[in-house]
């Protein structure tokens, strides 16, 4: 049998500090004192084994623990006096004293002390009953004056105060959340055991990379879409709406974003651009963030026009371009996607007009000639400037596409699949992240959880917990930490 020589202390293991610390972090941090007042005042002249106080942090331990259900909760409590303490319950059982009351003897009339037997010792840990009654109270509070989402509000301002840039990129992404319900119908009732959710359907599909096939996926499931809107740089949430699945994107996205810039006008100074994914491609969404808000919209164009691919000579592997001018016979078209290019009239070459930048001013996107700009020989230019009914001279021909006269799908300030782009659109990956976060780390992946306003309060709860922590690293000097949920505290920190 191998035997190892045991070591009491290794110093160079002593670098963290207990794993409290995150709960600190959490508690600390979190704008609950509105809500706590609420609840004192809900729990009334009512007994108070448990304090609102203590029920309260022991709920936000749960989420920093990543508890998957209440009993788990509980049973922690009972084994660790630490977290039971540091939660604000008294780590001894509660002996109650026992009552003396005054009692008239029927045989002779006279008052006698009756003392009562003691009770039995009551556990410090709350009962099930008394947490699910906490529950509900603060469900409530969150159903009737959203005092848990709320607190997302608070803690975005104070990021955006503890960090100057915090907002400056911004993006939106969708998440399916499965209720704890199979979404079959009662034959009694005729409803699902969650009435307020529904079947939701997301398609995807594209071209494979490898093969060349066209591949499609369609994911279905009953329960609730999560619409999220985060800094794509720190990957932090920064807003949320939770809808019945069967809810569309688009229209919550626009709600969404006329509804934070309203209540925080400094966040839509200080937004440069906003992402997200081609599902989300819409020209009434693009024209809102740049036209209201002067935000660069970064988000992925899809393809839908249908009328090209009906020609006999559609060819599938060249995109489809349309003229930029359909009312003249010009020699400048572009794709769905708002690349422009030039066909010479007398060899059919095309080229990639050269982008020469947004010119604010003009609300425009200005190309030059490809041929004066690269330097190149082309038999067509003159025809050219006759079609555009230009005289440019040496410095070739210029081509301005204004905004608000053309497909706000197709044109946006920042050109789809320049480098510039691809560059912000890349950080989009950040809300994938923070939903990888959500379902593994805050337990949503499997839960018991039934019901819209339940299930509101806890991801507004698990959102809160995740932007208090980071709040807490950043003014404590760890900005580095500010993503992590897990990772120790350094004892030097």
């Amino acid at each position: 049998m191998a035997t190892i020589e045991p070591s009491l202390f290794d110093w160079r293991d002593v670098d963290a500090r207990s794993d409290l610390d995150r709960f600190y972090l959490a508690r600390d941090h979190l704008p609950d004192a509105r809500l706590l007042q609420y609840l004192e005042v809900m729990r009334g002249a009512g007994r108070d084994d448990y304090p609102v106080a203590a029920m309260w942090n022991a709920l936000i331990a749960g989420v920093v623990f990543q508890h998957p259900s209440v009993e788990a909760l509980l049973r922690e409590l009972g084994r660790n006096p630490a977290l039971l303490q540091a939660c604000g319950f008294a780590v001894l059982p509660i002996q109650r004293k026992p009552v003396t009351q005054l009692v008239r003897d029927p045989a002779t009339g006279r008052l006698q002390a009756v003392r009562e037997a003691p009770a039995d010792p009551q556990a410090a840990v709350p009962t099930s009953s008394s947490f699910s009654r906490f529950l509900a109270n603060v469900v409530e509070l969150e159903e009737t004056l959203g005092m848990v989402t709320g607190m997302i509000g608070i803690l975005r301002e104070q990021l955006m105060a503890a960090l100057p840039d915090f907002g400056c990129h911004l993006g939106y992404d969708g998440k399916a959340i499965e209720s704890h319900s199979t979404g079959r119908t009662s034959r009694t009732t005729g409803t699902t055991s969650d009435p307020d959710a529904d079947w939701g359907k997301h398609e995807s599909g594209g071209i494979d990379a490898r093969t060349g096939k066209a591949w499609s996926k369609v994911k279905s499931w009953f329960g609730y879409g999560l619409h999220l809107i985060a800094d794509t740089r720190y990957e932090i949430p920064v807003a949320m709406h939770l809808t019945p699945a069967s809810h569309a994107e688009q229209p919550e996205l626009r709600a969404m974003i006329k509804e934070l810039f309203a209540e925080t006008p400094a966040l839509a100074q200080r937004c440069g651009d906003f992402s997200a994914d081609r599902g989300l491609d819409s020209a009434e969404t693009k024209a809102l963030l740049w036209d209201e808000y002067a935000i660069r919209p970064l988000i992925d164009t899809r393809e839908l026009w249908r009328e090209e691919k009906q020609h006999p000579d559609y060819d599938p592997s060249k995109p489809i371009t349309r003229p930029l001018f359909p009312e003249r016979v010009d020699t400048i078209v572009h794709t769905e996607k708002g690349s422009v290019h030039c066909i010479c009239p007398q060899t059919g070459t095309q080229r990639d007009l050269a982008f020469q930048g947004f010119e604010a001013d003009r609300n425009a996107l200005k190309y030059r000639c490809p041929a004066a700009a690269y330097d190149l020989d082309c038999q067509g230019r003159d025809a050219c400037h006759q079609a555009g009914g230009v005289s440019p001279g040496a410095y070739g021909r210029i081509v301005r596409i204004r905004l608000d006269e053309h497909d706000r799908r197709s044109f946006v300030p920042t050109p789809h699949g320049s480098p510039s782009w691809q560059r912000d659109y890349n950080r989009r990956s950040a809300l994938e992240r923070i939903n990888n976060r959500i379902d593994n780390s805050f337990g949503f992946e499997r839960h018991f959880i039934r019901g819209r306003a339940k299930m509101t309060t806890r991801v507004g709860l698990a959102l809160a917990v995740m932007m208090a922590m980071a709040l807490g690293h950043v003014r404590q000097g760890r900005i580095e930490q500010m993503r992590s949920l897990v990772q120790p505290i350094p004892a030097t920190g």
